[in-house]
């Protein structure tokens, strides 16, 4: 059974979530502040975490920073800021997706069934780790391991899912609706704006140069390339 844990001090969605996840066989956690959710979520680790920003302790980016410190749980902001400076901010420290309020309760469920597959993904055991490795960068996919001169580089759920389809398919063009569908699922095949947040971010950590990729290279229009 999947475990959510739902971050939220507004009683009635509260309690909205709550009936909705576990009329569809969801386990539901629920915390109304960030110290009580971090808690919750060390003691009774989640699959997937809603997260509103506006907490009454603590602001919902230093929540994710928190959680993102030693877990890697899928983190689906639900939240009233809907300038794009937030949705970015929270993306780059950690989130994974973002819903602005108000929203469709069947948006909501069918981003989190979505959030559901990428955590429930396991990559074909082998013998021998799969280490991919660039003049500037390696990642080791099995133990999901990025390391640039020297030092270990975080990536969120969301960017390893996106780094791993890509190194899979390496020195081949990946088109942006099957990225869309690998990563997000079928019904965000039209969303090519997630593609570009998250290749940004993908190149800030680990390109050299970010702005002149040598690795993470895009065709206009058509998709992406990994390249050794």
């Amino acid at each position: 059974m999947t475990r959510v844990l739902v971050v939220e001090d507004e009683p009635p969605l509260v309690r909205a979530l709550a009936i909705n996840l576990k009329a569809r066989a969801y386990e539901v956690d629920t915390a109304p502040d960030g110290i009580t959710a971090l808690q919750l979520a060390a003691a009774y680790p989640p699959d997937v975490v809603l997260l509103d920003l506006g907490l009454p302790d603590m602001d919902g980016i230093e929540v994710i920073k928190r959680l993102r410190g030693w877990s890697r749980v899928p983190i689906l902001v639900v939240s009233a800021r809907a300038t794009s400076d937030e949705k970015i901010e929270a993306l780059d420290v950690g989130a994974d997706d973002y819903i602005t309020k108000p929203f469709s309760m069947a948006e909501l469920l069918a981003r989190l069934r979505a959030a559901s597959r990428r955590t429930s993904s396991v990559l074909p055991r082998t013998e021998e780790p799969v280490v991919i490795r660039t003049r500037e960068f390696s990642v080791d996919l099995l133990a999901k391991k990025a390391r640039r001169e020297g030092r270990d580089i975080r990536l969120t759920p969301t960017e390893w899912h996106l780094l791993e389809v890509l190194i899979r398919n390496r020195g081949r063009l990946v088109s942006q609706r099957q990225l869309l569908q690998e990563v997000w699922g079928s019904t965000y095949h039209t969303r090519t704006n997630y593609l570009r947040v998250y290749m940004a971010q993908l190149r800030r950590k680990l390109e050299a140069d970010p702005s002149r990729p040598r690795h993470l290279i895009t065709a206009p229009g058509m998709g992406y390339r990994f390249e050794t």
